[in-house]
């Protein structure tokens, strides 16, 4: 059964939201992925609002550039928590869909990630899920650990052999 529909504004947005898809694949996330815009489909995008509840969704995380209106139209037409996913697509690099998405009226809440924080949000819907879902929950906290291990084991680095080399090092991936 699907848990999070990843709504999309336009197929331009792929590249940036594939992340989100593979944070919902490392939690083992049924998602289902779909294009639809605010603007463009507001019929279409109103109907999947109103149903989502009803199919069993859990989680929504909508991803939009420009004016952004996605997540919160969508917010306003279901009682599931939304997730914005403000992107980079404008010539103002995000900044307009970011205030769209976080600038809400009241009583209608959408969380808001960074821009093009689209693994974050997947990791915010596991979080959500998580609430109710113990395997999920446990997935969520041996995430963390293994996160606090890299960052130990990267100090751990930069003590032994100096900022010097590890910066070096960081230049030589790019």
């Amino acid at each position: 059964m699907v848990k999070v529909s990843v709504v999309l504004g336009s197929d331009s947005d792929l590249p940036v939201m594939s992340q989100c898809f593979h944070a919902l694949e490392k939690f083992q996330l049924p998602f289902e992925v779909l294009i639809s815009s605010a603007h463009r489909l507001p019929e279409e995008t109103a109907d999947f609002a109103k149903n989502a509840a009803a199919k069993g969704i859990d989680v929504i995380i909508a991803g939009a550039g420009g004016a952004a209106h996605l997540a919160g139209i969508i917010a306003a037409l279901t009682p599931l928590p939304v997730i914005a996913v403000p992107l980079c697509s404008s010539p103002l690099q995000g900044v307009d869909a970011l205030f769209a998405a976080v600038q809400m009226p009241r009583g209608i809440p959408v969380a808001t990630v960074a821009v093009d924080g689209a693994y974050n949000a997947g990791v915010l819907a596991a979080q959500i899920i998580g609430i109710k879902d113990p395997s999920i929950r446990k997935k969520i906290i041996a995430y963390k650990e293994e996160l606090a291990t890299r960052v130990k084991a990267k100090n751990q680095q930069l003590q032994q052999i100096g900022y010097e080399e590890v910066l070096r090092m960081r230049l030589n991936e790019k």
